[in-house]
């Protein structure tokens, strides 16, 4: 009986031990479950810069990017860590910073150094500003352009922040926050504090015909602009590299094209037009521009470009150092402007523009029969005719105004390109009538944060393109403020040329009919 007792006395419920270890043990994974769900969810709700949680921007659909090659733990690990621990990691190990006595220093040699003049187009930056000028950019009328912008820049004490709305294509938002922080980088303490709000997307969205008597414009920057907007343009991301296309950062793509346009004397050149591109891009210029396919009849040569398959061969076929040996460019608009324009007019070849709508920052040095020829959109493939019988007819011309849009191209190297987003921003700056402040939204972006999101191609070219070390110049010295009538002069004197030349072509088509 007693031993019955015993056994039963053994076979009751577990130890209050027992029992405290393992009710602990439950709350860890309860904890470490109700935290991993916490982290999921934070970084689900988390915007980043290579869309993590963004739209589309819906102005200008594309398709939504997938984050489907990493599992939904490691993807909420990468947000969390390279939005929000990466720079301040940065910070506290980034080695000594020079004192203010050594940085005094840099500066005293920086103003000692006489700065050349910057080049005559950045006038411009006072006619793209010329909106307010007098009245001032106000905070409202930054938040107010905010329903058109697909993020915010703000830049204080030489940190960018920067505040997500939208996605943007392929790494257009990446390259370019990576230039910024380049042109941080190369002039450090002189880049003002500043608050821009920047559309990713190619068409320009401020109209001015929208625009009501005695009401401003809203200020946004983008890539490009037209004679119809208020847009603010800006260096695009290519400039940085296209690592989508295999297009290098500008000081390298020109060295290339340069040589490879040097592969040929402009005699052995194929005295035929050329031109390569997509045409499916809601383009109408490009649609037409492929029924002109015809060497014989128009001296032409027009290839329609598959990014897919060109993919699949390292893009072996489109490098734009083996682009150069024709004698004739064509560039043709897409969707809106594109940034194949400045490599067309780095060839040498004499570039052909088809009646261009759009104008990045530096296409407003371009000047017809100087170094470009002008192309009518109307009876498009025989003005092509034209142009082509024109040059080969006339080749020492038709070589030099090839040359003067390559030696333009030349001068653009990426120390005037940073000299002109120093100038655009510094004007800008001085008409905020507020201190900029970064929204509570925005967060810090740094070269490592840019780093850790991207992947293994994008830091290659990233780190390709970086600055090495601040500038021992300071930027080129802006031209004064033009007449207010310069800028009517100078398209009044560009559309005179063009019409002169429409003369020639219709005298020509005349007398062959």
């Amino acid at each position: 009986m007693a031993k019955q007792h015993a056994w039963a006395h053994s076979a009751h419920p577990r130890s209050p031990s027992y029992l405290f270890f393992s009710v602990v043990a439950l709350s860890f994974l309860s904890l470490i479950a109700l935290l991993i769900y916490k982290v999921d969810n934070f970084a689900s709700q988390t915007k980043t810069i290579v869309g993590h949680n963004l739209e589309p921007t819906p102005w200008h659909i594309f398709p939504p990017k997938n984050f489907t090659d990493e599992s939904r733990h490691s993807r909420a690990y990468k947000i969390i860590q390279c939005s929000y621990l990466t720079c301040r990691y940065a910070a506290t190990v980034g080695g000594a910073q020079p004192s203010e006595g050594q940085e005094e220093e840099r500066r005293g040699l920086v103003s000692s150094r006489t700065p050349p003049q910057c080049p005559n187009f950045f006038k411009f930056i006072y006619r793209d500003l010329e909106p307010w000028m007098t009245t001032r950019i106000s905070v409202n009328h930054i938040n107010e352009a905010k329903e058109h912008a697909a993020f915010r820049i703000v830049i204080v004490e030489g940190k960018l922040f920067v505040d997500l709305y939208y996605a943007c294509v392929q790494s257009r938002l990446m390259f370019t926050l990576w230039g910024i922080l380049q042109l941080i980088k190369k002039y450090p303490g002189m880049v003002p504090d500043v608050d821009m709000m920047f559309d990713c997307m190619d068409k320009p969205t401020i109209e001015r015909a929208r625009v009501e008597n005695g009401s401003l414009p809203l200020p946004l920057f983008r890539y490009c602009t037209t004679e119809a907007h208020f847009d603010i343009p800006f260096p695009d991301w290519s400039f940085w590299g296209w690592p989508e296309v295999n297009v290098e950062a500008w000081d390298e793509q020109f060295k290339e094209i340069k040589k490879g346009s040097q592969a040929q004397t402009w005699l052995k050149k194929i005295p035929r037009a050329y031109w390569k591109g997509n045409p499916d891009v809601e383009s109408p210029i490009r649609l037409a521009l492929m029924q002109c396919n015809d060497s014989n009849l128009w001296g032409t040569e027009i290839i329609r470009q598959d990014w897919a398959e060109e993919a699949k061969t390292g893009y072996e076929r489109s490098k734009l150092s083996d682009q150069c040996n024709y004698r004739y460019k064509i560039y043709a608009e897409g969707y809106a402007w594109s940034v194949s324009l400045k490599y067309i007019l780095s060839c040498g070849s004499l570039p052909l523009l088809i009646s261009p709508q759009y104008e990045d920052f530096f296409t407003r040095a371009l000047v017809p029969k100087l170094n470009y020829w002008p192309v009518s959109n109307i009876d498009l493939c025989r003005s092509i005719k034209f142009a082509v019988d024109w040059g080969n007819t006339n080749p020492s011309q038709a070589e030099a105004v090839g040359k003067r849009a390559q030696h333009l191209m030349e001068s653009l190297s990426m120390d005037r390109v940073y000299d002109y987003m120093f100038h655009l921003i510094s004007e800008y700056a001085k008409l905020q009538d507020f201190k900029p402040v970064p929204p509570s939204s925005a967060q810090q972006v740094c070269e490592e944060s840019l780093l850790c999101f991207a992947d293994d191609k994008q830091k290659e070219f990233l780190k390709k393109s970086a600055v090495t070390d601040g500038s021992s110049t300071p930027p080129c010295t802006l031209i004064k403020r033009p007449n207010p009538n310069f800028f009517t002069i100078w398209n009044d004197q560009k559309r005179k040329i063009i019409d002169n030349v429409k003369d020639m072509e219709n005298r020509a088509n005349a007398a062959i009919t």
